[in-house]
Order: structure tokens, then C-alpha cells, then sequence
């Protein structure tokens, strides 16, 4: 491997990292050589999922179980992954949930959901673990932000709104923690073939939004592995306050 993309003797702790692109990334950085943590709220699924991970590669993999919607619980889960590592350097702020409803329909009570879980739990983690990134000298936050947060469709308001919000975040962030070796940055994925889409989209809505990317098609989560070990390696070092689209092209269309 290109030493430039070698992950060996880093942490990299994803949220949301039992399935779909979370999943992916995290074999990506194990492949890389990375010790990993995911998270989510089911251990069943965590299980499986580390077991797959750590298939025929030498670096550990290792979950923890927690409810991002409970801030808390946010800030017990960031103790624990430093306490298996003694560290985190690299941290994926991966897991969200998207609530599609029209703008007279929205609840407080699930736009306050969407926003403690795409947005506020981010923050708390970025919080908890960029003081001991600080103290090494080294570090790297990346954010799952979407391409939903620069163009939108109907009913995806608060979807739209936390994605955004991440991406100010970024920004700031990475003004704040530059002068200490941490870069922070977004990537913002397009179609992927996920639960997510899967669940919310009839068959109509993915073969159209299938045909407005470039490529013709939906991506694979594989297929975020590799921008994410650009974002989270020394080849990535000079990368900071951006959103890095994975769309296929999809934002290249105009009608």
C-alpha cells in the first residue's frame, strides 16, 4: 500500500458503522491497517458486522452499543472508545436517519430527533475526542454530510437542514483544530444502495434518480471506502474544511 494511505497503528472509531456505508468504510480503513470501533444501537448487528470487518486482515475490530439520539449515552460512548484503544485519531460521525415528511407535517418532536441525531450527537463526539487529537498533534474528523444538503427535493426539510448544518460545522471546526494537525471535512454521498434509500424509495423514484447521475447507476458502499481513506490518511493532509461529493455526477445535471 501507498505509505501515504497506510493506517497502521490509528484508531478510527465510526458511528453507525454496522451496516451500509458505515460498514464500508470501516473494512476500508481496517484494510489500511487501522484498529476500528463501530457503533450502533444493536449488538446483534455489531456483532455480525466486526466479525466481517476483521475477515482475513490483522487489525482489531471493536463495537460499542448506543442510542445517538441520547446525548448522555453520546458522551459515555466517546469515554469508551478511548479506554479500548487508549485513543481515537480518526472519528466518522456516520450514523443519521432520514424522516421524510412535507414542511405542515413536521412534528417538533421528530425535527428535534433528526437534528439530536444528525447533528448535535456529531458535535458531542467531535467535543469528547479532539482534545486528545489536539494532544497528539494529529487528527481527523469527518463528517457524512449528503448531497441533500446542496440540493434537495420535497419533504426533506429537516433531512436537508441537518446535512447543511454539518457542513458549517466543518468549516468552523476546521479553522478551529487546523493549527493542531486535524483536519475536518464532509463527505457527501449521492445514490447509494443502502437500507436508507432501499426502505424509503419505490422502484419508480430509484430508477429515476438512477438515470440523473453520470454513471447511469446507484453506488456501491465499497465505492465511499476509498474517499474516506483519502479524508482520514496522511494522503488527505492538506484537505480541510471541504465536502467531498460522491454522486456519480449526479449534481452535474441541471434538468
Amino acid at each position: 500500500m501507498n505509505h501515504a494511505f497506510d493506517l497502521s497503528q490509528r484508531v478510527a472509531l465510526i458511528t453507525g458503522g454496522s451496516k451500509g456505508l458505515g460498514k464500508a468504510m470501516a473494512r476500508g480503513f481496517a484494510e489500511a491497517g487501522a484498529n476500528v470501533i463501530i457503533t450502533s444501537r444493536h449488538e446483534s448487528e455489531l456483532q455480525t458486522a466486526a466479525r466481517d470487518i476483521s475477515q482475513g486482515l490483522a487489525a482489531q475490530v471493536k463495537y460499542l452499543v448506543a442510542d445517538m439520539t441520547d446525548r448522555p449515552a453520546v458522551e459515555r460512548m466517546a469515554q469508551e472508545a478511548r479506554a479500548l484503544f487508549g485513543k481515537v485519531d480518526i472519528l466518522v460521525n456516520n450514523a443519521g436517519n432520514n424522516l421524510p415528511e412535507e414542511l405542515i407535517e413536521i412534528t417538533d418532536e421528530k425535527w428535534d430527533t433528526i437534528f439530536e441525531l444528525n447533528v448535535t450527537s456529531c458535535m458531542v463526539m467531535s467535543r469528547a475526542l479532539a482534545p486528545g487529537m489536539k494532544e497528539r498533534g494529529w487528527g481527523r474528523i469527518i463528517y457524512l454530510s449528503s448531497v441533500m444538503a446542496i440540493g434537495s427535493n420535497p419533504g426533506r426539510s429537516s433531512y436537508s437542514a441537518s446535512k447543511a448544518a454539518l457542513m458549517g460545522m466543518c468549516r468552523a471546526q476546521a479553522l478551529e483544530l487546523g493549527p493542531y494537525g486535524i483536519t475536518v471535512n464532509c463527505l457527501a454521498p449521492g445514490p447509494f444502495l443502502t437500507d436508507l434509500p432501499i426502505n424509503l424509495l419505490s422502484e419508480e423514484q430509484k430508477q429515476s434518480f438512477a438515470k440523473r447521475t453520470g454513471l447511469l447507476r446507484w453506488g456501491e458502499p465499497r465505492e465511499l471506502a476509498g474517499p474516506a481513506l483519502l479524508l482520514a490518511s496522511d494522503a488527505g493532509s492538506y484537505i480541510t474544511g471541504h465536502t467531498l461529493q460522491v454522486d456519480g455526477g449526479l449534481l452535474c445535471r441541471t434538468f
